[in-house]
């Protein structure tokens, strides 16, 4: 199964600059030297939201996760980097009950395909 109302994802840019991207964010600085090591920057923030977006496109819902307030999509698997890598990550969208639009939850990497 592929992730529902895909064409509606939402990746805010603030999740993006202020937190995956951000050198300075307590818990984010981590996922930054990740991502940024894989070319993507602060500055095209849009590219890093792009590809989260094809990520969940290119592949299927690993695990389905229901909550109080909606449910949780996990997807695993390759992107393709801005220098051309291709590492493996996880990313998590949620869609809150009553509402059709994903929003990206997380991303982090993997070092190998696991169940979530």
């Amino acid at each position: 199964m592929k992730l529902p109302h895909l064409e509606k994802a939402l990746v805010p840019r603030a999740k993006i600059t202020d937190y995956r991207l951000s050198d300075t964010h307590a818990d984010g600085r981590h996922k930054a030297v990740f991502f940024t090591s894989y070319g993507f920057t602060r500055e095209s923030w849009e590219t890093l939201a792009e590809t989260l977006k094809q990520h969940a496109a290119d592949h299927e819902v690993a695990k389905v996760e229901d909550s109080p307030f909606g449910t949780r999509y996990v997807i695993e698997g390759i992107i393709k980097a801005p220098d051309g890598r291709t590492p493996l990550l996880r990313s998590v969208w949620f869609i809150r009950h009553g509402e059709e639009e994903p929003r990206l939850a997380t991303a982090y990497p993997l070092r190998e395909r696991t169940t979530p």
